[in-house]
């Protein structure tokens, strides 16, 4: 008898971490669970939306990354894979959103406390994505962007999360 053909989910979902990099995967790997959010978004015309959505993380591809997937309706609904380099000690975070079509690349790295990823646009626009106030049932969230090269920012998204389960 033949075994059945892996699912999707088989091949992606691990169970945890890679046991080699297991004590750097927790810079991510603290936030597998759900959550909900309470979000302001700030458009490019300085109108100010609040609404509340959902984020799920999970250890994938097998415990060497950390997937999510961030729902805010009627503003996005997409997907982070975060994948660490140990070459780096840094992790690559790479963030999709079919709903908008729009898709950056960044490099994440504890900051103290915090994490702080960076990266920049097409147009040469400058991006900070920070988790800060982080602790086992909370974070704070916070998407800023630089015209200007990084010397000043201006708060594209502002989300404050609560822990639903791990």
């Amino acid at each position: 008898m033949t075994a059945a053909p892996s699912t999707l989910a088989d091949v992606l979902i691990a169970p945890g971490p890679a046991p080699e990099y297991a004590d750097r995967m927790n810079l991510y790997g603290q936030f597998v669970g759900a959550w909900t959010m309470d979000a302001v978004m700030q458009t490019d015309d300085g109108q100010r939306h609040e609404a509340k959505g959902e984020i799920c993380f999970g250890w994938v591809l097998g415990g060497r990354a950390v997937q999510d997937v961030w729902a805010l309706p009627d503003f996005f609904h997409g997907t982070t894979l975060r994948i660490y380099d140990p070459d780096q000690d840094a992790w690559h975070i790479l963030w999709n959103d079919p709903l908008k079509q729009y898709y950056t690349r960044q490099l994440g790295r504890a900051d103290g406390k915090d994490i702080v990823q960076h990266g920049t646009l097409a147009d040469g626009t400058v991006i900070r994505w920070r988790f800060t106030e982080i602790t086992p049932d909370s974070f704070h969230w916070i998407g800023d962007r630089s015209r200007d090269g990084g010397a000043s920012w201006q708060v594209q998204a502002d989300f404050r999360a609560t822990r639903i389960t791990a």
